[in-house]
């Protein structure tokens, strides 16, 4: 039996992209019920890639109640509702035999990662307080993509003069704004910049130059996106409810690798549920941004561990 439910996780504050603010992630969980064995997964539909709750309840509900890993890579396209049953499926299988998942794929028990934290966007004088309270990070994410960024940028910069800062412009720049604000990053400190033009419009990546690394991000999805993104891209940041789940993620990782990517792990807004297959995916990679769970006001029983190591491997309660 396959059964989907939508919930919602209280954010810690107000969280601001670009696209718009949220107060809550809303989420679907999947579980997959078989000989009294229950198996979860997590997806955020998203509505960049015409995603909604309802569309993708009705995607896993016309699944076949014995649907196999395999037959579901046919089945759905990439997104989030192959991402939730995908991941179902994994932690169905580890708990019929009694194994953890990354015994199934023949990996070491994940290591913890550090993570990147996400300062929302916000007026200058906010965003370098936010920048202020979190400066003990090890990583900061920026969200940026305004017109306006550079007052932004300078005011995290100051609140936290030494952090390492990536940051992610969800599309919002033109080719000329990044140009011009390409060497005040390097001048900055900033380690990658993503997505900076709309996927579909980037084709000037190729032609301007570009000092600091680029990630693709909407640009990404899956293994079919690989042809698209060369001489644009320099890293590639792979997210489950892109991939349409772990067994994507796990194969686009090493086909990015071996095409000479360089790979960082995201998430949407999710609980720890949502998170913690990624784990897996984020083994040695240069960035790895799984910090939805820091962002809420409450998640699932037994949520992910972070501390000063990083982001740990999901206990076997959670998932896998």
């Amino acid at each position: 039996m396959i059964t989907v439910t939508a919930d919602s996780f209280r954010l810690a504050e107000v969280f601001t992209i670009s696209r718009g603010s949220r107060t809550e992630a809303k989420v679907l969980t999947v579980r997959i019920i078989r000989d009294g064995v229950t198996g979860m997964g997590e997806c955020v539909p998203y509505a960049r890639y015409g995603e909604t709750l309802e569309s993708v309840t009705a995607e896993v509900e016309g699944l076949a109640d014995d649907i196999t890993r395999a037959d579901l890579q046919s089945a759905l396209p990439a997104g989030a509702a192959r991402n939730a049953v995908d991941c179902a499926l994994w932690d169905l299988e580890a708990k019929q035999q009694g194994k953890r998942v990354w015994d199934l794929i023949g990996a070491p028990e994940p290591r913890p990662e550090i993570t990147a934290y996400t300062l929302s966007l916000a007026d200058p004088d906010a965003m370098e307080a936010s920048a202020r309270k979190h400066s003990h990070r090890p990583l900061l994410k920026i969200k940026l993509g305004t017109p306006d960024d550079m007052p932004r940028l300078e005011a995290v910069r100051r609140g936290a003069p030494d952090t390492p800062i990536i940051i992610d412009a969800n599309e919002g720049w033109s080719a000329e704004v990044y140009a011009d604000l390409a060497p005040h990053l390097v001048r900055l400190g900033v380690k990658l910049v993503e997505q900076p033009l709309p996927a579909g419009a980037d084709d000037m990546l190729a032609e301007i130059a570009r000092p600091l690394p680029v990630c693709a991000d909407e640009a990404c999805h899956d293994r079919a996106s690989l042809p698209g993104l060369k001489g644009k891209y320099d890293v590639i940041n792979i997210k489950l409810d892109k991939t349409g789940g772990l067994t994507e993620a796990l194969e686009l990782k090493s086909a990015g690798e071996a095409q000479g990517y360089g790979i960082m792990v995201g998430c949407m807004v999710g609980s720890s549920l949502a998170m913690a297959p990624a784990t897996l995916v984020a083994q040695g990679v240069a960035f790895t941004d799984l910090d939805g769970p820091l962002l809420l006001a409450e998640d699932r029983d037994t949520p992910l561990r972070f501390d000063e190591a990083g982001v740990h491997a999901p206990a076997a309660a959670l998932w896998g």
